[in-house]
């Protein structure tokens, strides 16, 4: 299970380093894709297994379906750990969640999230846990 929240920095070859209480959950192996909300979901491997076969299922015939597997699963990359327990961000993911220099590293159960760090500050102060906990039945 992820949780916390995390500040890290990129280095200038996009590499990552993961807090290690993550790392853990994470050393048999993770895929890292584009997120909702314009950031990262790293997912240990077998919980993105679970989840792509999820989308894989759904219909072909539904532009909505074809465009959301198409963001979340040909986005997707294995990522590995180094000695340093960095792992390396593509380009590309890089670029659509604008990450340079600090990010946020944030668990969220069964995945890790990654953020531009004042992405993530503004996000945070546009929501609170009383407004959205008012509108899920929990």
């Amino acid at each position: 299970m992820f949780v916390g929240e995390y500040t890290h920095s990129i280095d200038d070859k996009g590499r990552l380093a993961i807090p290690a209480k993550m790392r853990r959950d994470l050393e048999d192996g993770a895929v890292v894709t584009r997120g909702i909300d314009t950031c990262l979901f790293v997912y240990p491997k077998n919980e993105w297994l679970k989840l792509a076969e999820k989308i894989a299922a759904l219909p072909l015939s539904d532009p909505k379906a074809r465009s959301f597997s198409r963001l979340m699963l040909a986005g997707a990359m294995e990522v590995e750990f180094d000695k340093l327990g960095r792992i390396l961000l593509p380009s590309y993911l890089r670029d659509y969640a604008t990450l340079k220099g600090e990010v946020t590293v944030a668990g969220v159960f069964n995945r890790v999230e990654i953020w531009e760090k004042k992405a993530w500050e503004t996000y945070k102060s546009a929501h609170s846990v009383e407004e959205d906990l008012s509108t899920l039945n929990i």
